[in-house]
């Protein structure tokens, strides 16, 4: 960890010192809150109750949430601006804030909104940075040095904090760096995602040494967050992983025509309905996964939830249904085995914010689509980061909730959700790896970044 972070100053990145806020929001979020490291050393100082909360931790994402926005007022970001270009991000922020109002605990449910107002928050100082493709290569670049080898570490050499036990099972699992085999799933999905989309972005440099090197690094990392996909058993991260790579693959193909994407994805869901009606691919997908015709019981849950007593149109309140009695009443049902979430992000948010929330994250989706699409057409390498990720997103609220206050996919999910138009225009450098050859203008170099939309 020590010489990959000595690598990575040594090459001087065009990035700021402010970088690091976002760097310790994603290691927080993808590994453990700080009360939680805490009691690794045994200071006890984590939450008595659910609706309290850890003080410990409100204090830390309140400093990173100050010194975020601080970060962006001298930078002059302005509101405004940010929700024209965002307006359905701008949207649903502002329902998440109203649905406050109809919770039964609104003094927390504020609490966790302010955290999620911190999620869009680091994802402007990513995009407000002097490079902001370099600062998202280097902001999980570097998470990588961290949570990958500490899990491994955990999960070899120190089990009593890279393992726990599965609560449906009984059986013991592998968690690393997180606190559960889920959560290590994700990180690896989102990792191993980064890490093969920039290995196709350095295989196209120049050759010499920083391509072998860099392309050796990638290449150890594979072989690490593999592993660690294996010790988790994590099927649903093994499954988007698999979707968003077979998507990135698909958008190099050299024969398609990118102005007709809506096209073939429209030919895309007509093959897989038809599949469906014929050869029932979706049980076939979900047996290869090593999951039962319940997804491990997560359609009991789904079928308690569509008819639990809460308001249709406007939910329980913004990240207010698992709070109260409702998670005891829940264990009662499932044999005193506490449930916390909706395993599906799509009725997690149904529950939370009803109809109307849910149509607003639906909006939110396909305007995100919108702008990877338009992304593909001006910048290959970013729209296509901004389209796999998505693929592989809408395709995991299936079987988990995504759409959560400190969740790193959502973080992510965000990050290919949010434009901001560059505050000063880079010049055109001839550095390979930021630079393609115009297919429509022979000859002629454009660059990769647009400057028109971020990250």
């Amino acid at each position: 960890m020590g010489y990959l972070f000595r690598r990575d100053f040594r090459e001087r990145p065009n990035v700021t010192g402010a970088l690091w806020l976002p760097f310790f929001w994603v290691m927080i979020n993808g590994g453990r809150f700080v009360s939680e490291w805490l009691a690794i050393l045994g200071l006890n100082l984590g939450s008595v109750s659910v609706e309290e909360g850890s003080p410990v931790d409100a204090l830390v994402f309140f400093i990173l949430i100050a010194a975020g926005v601080l970060v962006l007022y001298q930078r002059g970001i302005k509101v405004a601006e940010f929700a024209r270009y965002n307006s359905w991000v701008t949207i649903f922020l502002c329902y998440c804030l109203l649905a406050i109002v109809w919770s039964d605990f609104p003094f927390v449910a504020f609490k966790r909104w302010i955290k999620l107002f911190g999620q869009p928050v680091m994802v402007l100082i990513l995009l407000t940075e002097p490079d902001p493709m370099e600062a998202l290569t280097r902001l999980f670049k570097r998470c990588a040095y961290v949570l990958v080898p500490v899990s491994i570490l955990f999960i070899k050499y120190y089990p009593q904090w890279g393992r726990a036990f599965d609560v449906w099972t009984g059986l013991p699992t592998n968690a690393g760096i997180t606190t559960n085999k889920n959560a290590l799933g994700f990180d690896c999905f989102i990792l191993g995602f980064f890490f093969i989309w920039h290995f196709l972005r350095v295989w196209r440099r120049e050759k010499g040494t920083p391509r072998k090197n860099e392309l050796a690094l990638c290449l150890g990392f594979f072989v690490m967050i593999g592993w660690l996909l294996y010790m988790a058993h994590s099927s649903t991260s093994l499954g988007i992983l698999a979707l968003a790579v077979a998507a990135l693959l698909f958008l190099n193909l050299k024969f398609l025509d990118l102005r007709h994407l809506d096209v073939y994805l429209v030919i895309l869901v007509v093959a897989c309905s038809l599949g469906q009606v014929f050869f029932g691919i979706y049980d076939f997908a979900i047996q290869a996964l090593g999951r039962n015709s319940t997804l491990t019981d997560r359609t009991y849950i789904w079928q308690i939830l569509l008819h639990w007593d809460i308001n249709p149109i406007l939910g329980a309140g913004f990240e207010s249904f698992w709070l109260g009695d409702r998670p005891a009443k829940f264990a009662d049902l499932f044999n005193g085995i506490p449930i916390n979430e909706a395993h599906n992000g799509y009725l997690e948010t149904y529950i939370q914010l009803g109809l109307l929330g849910l149509f607003i994250t639906l909006a939110l989706i396909l305007a995100t689509y919108a702008k990877a699409r338009r992304e593909l057409l001006e910048n290959f390498d970013l729209g296509r980061f901004r389209l796999a990720y998505l693929a592989g997103f809408v395709f995991f609220n299936w079987t988990e909730a995504g759409f959560r206050t400190h969740s790193l996919p959502f973080f992510m999910f965000l990050l290919v959700a949010i434009d901001y138009p560059s505050q000063q225009p880079q010049p055109l450098v001839a550095i390979p790896d930021e630079l393609e050859m115009d297919p429509d203008n022979p000859g002629v170099r454009k660059r990769s970044f647009g400057s028109k939309s971020g990250v």
